[in-house]
């Protein structure tokens, strides 16, 4: 996420395979000195399809930075 905005409730299609997903790097953490903009654990797929997927998640994008999901 190269925008130096934080997006809220961001929808991001994934497969229907984990019962949840846990956040494992976040670049704006504040231990690498970022405003330590996050996701709660863990996040849990919604019924919603988006990107081709008939599930996804409702993230918090933060600013300039990129972040890692793991299926739980």
């Amino acid at each position: 996420h190269f925008s130096p905005v934080v997006r809220h409730d961001y929808r991001l299609g994934i497969p229907d395979s984990a019962p949840a997903w846990h956040e494992v790097l976040n670049t704006d953490a504040a231990r690498y000195g970022g405003s330590d903009i996050h996701n709660p654990h863990p996040v849990k797929p919604e019924p919603h399809p988006a990107h081709a997927h008939p599930t996804s998640l409702r993230l918090t994008l933060p600013p300039l930075a990129t972040i890692w999901l793991r299926p739980a």
